[in-house]
């Protein structure tokens, strides 16, 4: 009889560690997405190019306004809606401010265009990635070193 509580007391807590450690795993992968996220992978931009532009996403969020949010891609500053839930992502009412800068304007352009598709994200340690199947945005935590 000491036997099967022994089993049963060990059962129980086998169960319980796996279901603490999944649970853990699964708040992991869906991460901290409210963070300011800096582009590192885009299209056929160069690191280099992103890096000297400064491209970012800002998805801080913000008390007056909880479902805006702020990017930007080198020259304008960018605003939009999104939503987050569960891996899916939806991005609506994309617009910016209207300078032109000279050689700078390339990647705010494709960016505009691309973000409203995004429908899906994934967060993997220190990175942010956005999908629509076909094209892929990668982001690393700006304050991640």
């Amino acid at each position: 009889m000491k036997f099967l509580k022994s089993i049963g007391v060990l059962s129980l807590l086998m169960l319980l560690l796996i279901s603490c450690n999944s649970s853990k795993k699964v708040s992991e992968s869906m991460g901290n997405i409210n963070r300011k996220w800096m582009l590192v992978e885009y299209n056929d931009f160069t690191k280099a190019e992103l890096t000297k532009l400064e491209a970012n996403i800002d998805l801080t969020k913000r008390t007056e306004a909880p479902d805006q949010y702020g990017a930007k891609m080198g020259c304008n500053g960018m605003f939009f809606t999104a939503e987050f839930d569960k891996g899916k992502a939806k991005f609506s009412g994309v617009g910016s401010t209207m300078m032109y800068c000279e050689g700078r304007m390339k990647l705010e352009e494709q960016f505009g265009k691309d973000l409203p598709n995004m429908n899906q994200y994934k967060i993997e340690g220190h990175f942010l990635t956005l999908t629509d199947g076909k094209s892929t945005m990668k982001f690393v935590a700006a304050d991640w070193d």
